[in-house]
């Protein structure tokens, strides 16, 4: 009987998604459509009881995939239920889509440490090339828990982008560089990208040429060393080493975009990083970096980062005097992330003189 329970309360369930999924496709495609967005959130744990993110990604290489997440509830539940409930959703979810079950990827999401946050969670290497915005990015929609995209940063892409025109851009925790894409799509006169990540600093690299950039990836000892080549440059190094060295050799930059991740404690880099407990350290050290006239863009990746305009510019005048934060959260969200919480963003400037 009990099972009889579970398995209507799952086609319930299923039912429901199938509904939400219709209704929010039907407003979102559309907007995607005329703006150009080939990928896009579409379900955000909407309804309580099914923890699910689901993002649609239109290949321009290929057809459409749904890849998403399960996150993992706060209770235990049963290996076999919880498989066969997910399966019902992903039946659903291509359904009410109109694809084939194989094109809807769900992977669980938790907490993650160390190494683990950035290694494979398998290897089918389902890949297709999106576009946003006119250009044009590779995401990995099967391998990672995170698809090479972050598709809440999108509005803050394109705020970079166009204010980049012959400025040097510094990206740190660049990820797969899509906001120094954008930057060098702008116009900047350079872009320096750094991460630990030779996978991620490989990808960026493969942005940057989709996109008809060319752009190399040096080590700390390469970049620092001498004059570095090109226009474009992604640079393997740990983000608070890359800074000391660049303050000591007096390098200053038009534009810098942090864009953190909450926590990590790669074995990779000296020490870990918490957001809440390092931000004003690392924010401090990169405005510090600032060109007279220039801005820092600070995208804040924790739900529980609560500081303010004003608590950012006490906490950093003694680093950067005369620093203005502003708040620009409320500029940074599309229409797919509308009513939803999104990571808290601000563009700190210095004056035209210092």
């Amino acid at each position: 009987m009990a099972m009889e329970e579970s398995d209507t309360k799952t086609g319930e369930q299923a039912e429901m998604l199938a509904n939400r999924l219709k209704k929010r496709f039907r407003h979102l495609s559309k907007w995607a459509r005329r703006t150009g967005t080939g990928a896009f959130r579409l379900y955000d744990r909407d309804i309580p009881e099914i923890p699910l993110v689901l993002d649609v990604y239109g290949g321009a290489d290929s057809g459409t995939v749904v890849s998403g997440a399960l996150y993992k509830r706060p209770y235990e539940k049963d290996d076999a239920e919880e498989a066969g409930w997910l399966d019902a959703m992903r039946g659903a979810a291509a359904l009410a889509l109109g694809l084939e079950k194989t094109d809807v990827i769900v992977k669980l999401r938790q907490r993650q440490h160390g190494q683990a946050q950035y290694e494979k969670v398998c290897g089918r290497g389902i890949t297709r090339v999106v576009g946003e915005g006119g250009l044009n990015f590779r995401v990995n929609l099967s391998d990672y828990l995170d698809t090479g995209l972050f598709l809440d940063r999108r509005a803050m892409r394109r705020m970079v982008g166009a204010d980049a025109a012959g400025k040097r851009v510094l990206n740190l925790f660049c990820y797969t560089a899509s906001f120094s894409v954008y930057a060098a799509h702008g116009g900047a006169a350079c872009t320096d990208s750094v991460d630990l990540s030779n996978t991620y600093l490989g990808w960026g690299r493969d942005n940057f040429a989709l996109n008809g950039f060319q752009a190399g990836v040096l080590r700390p000892d390469e970049y620092f060393g001498r004059k570095p080549a090109g226009k474009h440059r992604l640079i393997r190094a740990d983000v608070r080493a890359f800074l000391r060295q660049a303050a000591a050799a007096g390098l200053r930059w038009d534009s810098i975009i942090v864009d953190p991740p909450a926590f990590s404690n790669s074995t990779m880099a000296r020490g870990d990083f918490d957001l809440l407990r390092d931000s004003t350290e690392l924010l401090g050290t990169a405005a510090a970096l600032l060109a007279p006239g220039g801005k820092l863009w600070f995208s804040a990746n924790a739900r529980t980062f609560r500081t303010t305009t004003g608590d950012l510019e006490a906490a950093l005048a003694g680093r950067v005097p005369g620093i203005k934060a502003t708040d620009i959260s409320g500029r940074t969200v599309d229409d797919d992330f509308k009513g939803r919480k999104t990571p808290k963003a601000f563009v700190l400037a210095t004056g035209a003189c210092r």
